[in-house]
């Protein structure tokens, strides 16, 4: 059986007990050493084979697995993060297939709720935008020309950019040709929720000189949005005068 697990965004505590449990069960284990906090190894039974996938190829990869399961042995795929984001899964889980192997998933803490949680803040504020737009800007892995950083801008919507840090300015000059303000809010987190975890706020127009005078180039989320410095309007859910199938409004 081969489990791939979301190992959350670096927390150990933040891996859920799931997968915290079938990380503690697996006879191998495949990290991604790049990225995935080394401390989650802990949980590892004693005599675990573990591999970091940092160095491995996907044939690398597979050939551990293909020998596991030829053992009768259980496997566990440590992703950073949620799998399902970036996580370069499918083409794992479609070789499984091919295999027959069975394997399933189980969900992790993405790196963007991680950063929410860093910054203290609502990416979903009622009269500022209801709407969060997960991307990455275009670089080595091309990005379809309607899912452009520009093209997304026009939405006006809370974006978290993933894996785009190392290109600021670009990503600055992108979203304002787009629509946004200059004077937009954004913020970045690099490494949410690990020791040294690092915030940077600033604006569209100077982001770019305070992401290069902090020294950050990579494992970082760009948060841009109105809701990180606005008024806004509260919650009808709460609201006195708001009905719900739970409460009446009072008069």
């Amino acid at each position: 059986m081969i489990h791939i697990v979301g190992a959350g965004p670096g927390d150990p505590e933040l891996i859920t007990r799931k997968g915290a449990r079938l990380l503690s069960e697996a006879d191998v284990v495949i990290y991604a050493g790049s990225l995935v906090n080394p401390a989650l190894l802990d949980l590892c039974k004693e005599g675990a084979a573990i591999h970091d996938s940092a160095s491995m190829t996907l044939d690398e990869v597979l050939a551990v697995i293909d020998a596991a399961e030829q053992q009768g042995k259980t496997t566990v795929r440590l992703h950073t993060g949620d799998p399902s984001v970036y996580g370069a899964i499918q083409e794992q889980m479609d070789a499984f297939k091919k295999r027959g192997y069975d394997y399933d998933v189980t969900p992790g803490v993405s790196s963007c709720f991680a950063t929410a949680a860093a910054l203290k803040q609502e990416y979903t504020l009622p009269g500022i935008s209801q709407t969060l737009i997960i991307t990455r800007g275009a670089g080595r892995t091309p990005v379809p020309e309607a899912e452009s950083l520009k093209a997304l801008a026009a939405h006006g919507a809370t974006m978290c950019i993933y894996l785009s840090v190392s290109m600021m300015d670009d990503v600055a000059k992108e979203l304002i040709a787009g629509g946004y303000e200059p004077s937009t809010p954004v913020a970045i987190v690099q490494r949410a929720s690990w020791p040294d975890e690092k915030i940077v706020r600033g604006t569209l127009s100077d982001i770019g000189e305070k992401v290069q005078e902090a020294g950050i180039t990579r494992q970082a989320m760009i948060v841009v949005s109105r809701c990180l410095d606005a008024d806004y309007d509260l919650s009808r859910l709460y609201a006195p005068e708001f009905s719900h199938g739970y409460r009446k409004a009072s008069k």
